[in-house]
């Protein structure tokens, strides 16, 4: 991976813009909604199915050996954002609207992301082995973790209920997770030789939940909420976030004695929240109206945070080699 390509806009946020873009032209209705709504709540039972078959439990294991490192990366993403969210409520709603604080909320619960966090870390030369098991026991995790943290995060501002919010996480995410995973031994194989057609499942129905929640928020008028000082103050408020998030990894890392590339390593995996996760769960746990606002958060910062990615990953990349 080149980082200088991730400093253009993500190709598959530009296919969230299109979806944003087709529900805002033409929303689901009617019929239309109802067949959509089926659709994902399906799509999404098959991408955490698929999750569920392709994470070996050999990689769930071996995820325990690194536990200092490891220790650090989930305190972050499990405990810190979560903090730093709480942080955020003496600026609403004199400066952030309440349903943008609440987005910002659900961002600070989700798990790290896979797949960037692990190409960063490959990039910048750091521990690439540590980066696969942190970043598979945090998106594990966030299976448990997310919706609990969702639910005290959002109960406070009572705005969801934590029993039924965990009910039905784990009856639409976590059952389709573990019968994948109890499915690996016949499936393993086939995922390994399909990979291409699992990331296109994983995409579509990352794309369903988006045009189906913007469609309902289109037509409960969503652009008549957010403005684009809104927007520009998401952006701020993400940037801010981040970069208190990746000074304390990296100088959290020095202070504990890890290594460069275990530093590189939570650095990346410490600072990074999924999208992929996180919008089939927001389409869960939250009303249909309130989804599509809710997200705005997060596929900002999801850009924001690959941006500066790139950049951190060039640095260290052109750090001298060690003997």
């Amino acid at each position: 991976m080149n980082p200088i390509r991730r400093l253009r806009l993500d190709p598959f946020l530009m296919m969230i813009l299109l979806m944003v873009l087709a529900a805002t032209i033409v929303p689901a209705q009617g019929i239309g909604k109802t067949f959509f709504k089926h659709l994902t709540t399906a799509a999404i039972a098959l991408l955490f199915f698929m999750h569920g078959a392709k994470l070996s439990r050999e990689a769930i294991l071996a995820g325990v050996g690194h536990w200092r490192l490891h220790s650090l990366v989930l305190a972050t993403t499990f405990i810190l954002f979560p903090l730093l969210g709480l942080a955020l409520y003496p600026l609403t709603p004199s400066l952030i609207p309440p349903d943008i604080y609440q987005g910002f909320l659900y961002l600070c619960a989700l798990p790290a992301t896979v797949q960037s966090a692990i190409a960063f870390t490959s990039v910048a030369r750091g521990n690439i082995a540590a980066a696969v098991c942190s970043a598979a026991l945090s998106s594990l995790l966030g299976v448990f973790l997310s919706p609990v943290l969702v639910g005290l995060l959002l109960s406070a501002q009572g705005q969801t209920d934590l029993f039924h919010s965990v009910q039905a996480v784990m009856l639409q995410l976590l059952l389709p997770f573990v019968l994948g995973h109890l499915s690996r031994p016949w499936l393993a194989n086939w995922i390994s030789k399909n990979r291409r057609l699992i990331k296109i499942t994983d995409q579509s129905s990352i794309l369903l939940v988006v045009y189906t929640a913007f469609s309902e928020a289109v037509l409960e008028g969503i652009w008549g909420k957010v403005s684009v000082a809104t927007l520009i103050l998401i952006a701020v408020v993400s940037c801010l976030l981040l970069a208190i998030v990746l000074v304390f990894t990296t100088y959290s890392a020095r202070a504990l004695g890890f290594s460069k590339e275990d530093e590189i390593t939570i650095v990346f995996c410490g600072s990074k929240k999924s999208l992929a996760n996180g919008i089939p769960m927001a389409n869960i746990l939250f009303p249909p109206a309130t989804v599509g606002i809710l997200v705005l958060p997060l596929m900002l910062f999801h850009q924001i945070q690959l941006m500066v990615c790139a950049v951190l990953a060039q640095r260290y990349a052109r750090r001298p080699q060690e003997n």
